[in-house]
């Protein structure tokens, strides 16, 4: 039973102890984070995520007579791994050239249509030509015959000479027109051959170029260095099966890394801060122990809608300063832009600054074993600090919450302004001599 006791008093010895350390004064207030007023160089940044491209590249594209065959679009049937090291002309990707073969077919037996008709016309054309000259030749010989008739006539009646002279000028005016129709019949099949041979020289010319079109199917390196996937109008990286279009042929692009850029966007409310020129941190989430440095070399004047957002962004690049070897296309960036800075300024962090109604900002300020609730001026804010302009001194503490009792205390304005008081008037009255 004295056993029970003494365990029961012990029990509620300790909840009393426990009771008394929370509840003791300056308990509460050893648990809020303090800060001390900072004085030195405050600088604004905006900070923005962006992933590193090359200034220079070069593109790795498709054939660009696919629109002059009215192939359109075709599909990327192989790409060699991203990230892949290739000399000039070696193999990087192929298109699907179902569509491409079929036009092939159609227009080489199109072809083989005209070289028929030309052969024909080639026959048609000498048959016809022979029968005109063949009978050139009869009727040379029945000129002659007709002549030896008249010579031989001049011993017989009039009436006979007469008909044998009418017999010789029919034959020699069939001649004649029989001239004159073998020129005729030969432009005829010239004029035919021309036009025959104009189609068979078109449909030869397509299949020429649909051959030629097949063989660009068949993608290479147009210069040695690192093959990165090709990002389409919407961000998208061009893999295999992706849509290659005719006015975008590009599947990749092989990146100069001695310049690189970080591509990033900036939101429509800080947009206004960020100038040309601007001196830039850069991050990389990789590598968080690298720092590089840039500077601002382009800033959009059009906004634009980001792919599943209503958001409205920037697009703003950087020049990264240093060439680093483990820079690669696509790493993700964080980048913060010096917008401003402040010589010799007070600072405190944003989390010790608290409002009362519209205008009036204040901070808890640590006073010896006390608290006061100090009102203060700020400034320049940056996303992590506020300079603060009349309140506080230099090495001062101030709390980053709301201590126990805080709100009770009594809120310490700032002075006001002295007026300044109208220098007095010169009198007009003159003295009295």
């Amino acid at each position: 039973m004295n056993k029970k006791i003494f365990y029961t008093l012990g029990v509620v010895a300790l909840l009393a102890l426990s009771a008394w350390l929370v509840a003791r004064p300056g308990a509460s207030q050893q648990t809020n984070l303090t800060a001390n007023v900072k004085k030195g160089l405050f600088e604004m940044t905006v900070t923005a995520t962006g992933e590193l491209k090359a200034k220079n590249s070069v593109e790795i594209s498709g054939p660009t007579a696919m629109r002059e065959v009215q192939v359109y679009q075709v599909k990327l049937s192989n790409l060699v791994p991203e990230g892949t090291v290739v000399k000039k002309g070696d193999y990087v990707a192929s298109l699907d050239k179902t569509e491409l073969m079929n036009k092939l077919k159609d227009a080489e037996a199109e072809l083989q249509k005209f070289q028929a008709q030309f052969t024909q016309a080639q026959l048609d054309s000498s048959l016809n030509l022979r029968a005109a000259r063949d009978e050139m030749v009869n009727l040379g010989f029945e000129v002659k015959e007709k002549n030896i008739v008249l010579e031989q006539s001049k011993y017989e009646p009039p009436a006979t000479i007469r008909q044998a002279e009418i017999d010789l000028e029919k034959i020699r005016r069939k001649q004649e027109q029989s001239k004159q129709n073998l020129n005729i019949k030969r432009r005829q099949a010239v004029a035919k051959m021309s036009e025959v041979g104009a189609q068979l020289s078109q449909a030869q010319s397509k299949v020429d170029r649909l051959r030629q079109v097949v063989g660009q199917f068949e993608i290479t390196a147009p210069e040695p260095g690192m093959v990165i996937y090709h990002r389409d109008w919407s961000g998208k990286k061009v893999i295999v099966g992706s849509t290659v279009n005719a006015w975008d042929p590009t599947v990749a692009t092989l990146p100069d890394l001695s310049t690189m850029i970080s591509k990033t966007f900036v939101n429509e409310v800080d947009i206004r801060k960020i100038k040309q020129g601007q001196t830039v941190k850069v991050g990389l989430d990789a590598f968080p122990e690298k720092k590089l440095t840039g500077k601002v070399v382009s800033v959009a004047n059009v906004g634009e809608t980001m792919p599943n957002s209503d958001a409205k962004v920037f697009e703003v690049n950087i020049l990264v300063n240093e060439s680093d070897t483990t820079l690669r296309p696509a790493m993700t960036t964080s980048n913060l832009v010096l917008t401003g800075s402040v010589k010799e300024a007070l600072y405190i962090p944003l989390e010790a600054v608290h409002t009362q109604g519209d205008s009036v900002t204040y901070v808890f300020r640590k006073d010896g074993a006390g608290l006061v609730r100090q009102q203060v001026k700020l400034g320049q804010t940056n996303e992590n600090e506020v300079v603060v302009l009349e309140g506080l001194k230099e090495a001062q503490e101030v709390y980053l919450s709301v201590p126990k009792d805080g709100d009770r205390q009594e809120l310490v304005l700032l002075p006001k302004p002295k007026k300044a008081v109208p220098a007095a008037k010169p009198s007009n009255t003159l003295s009295a001599r």
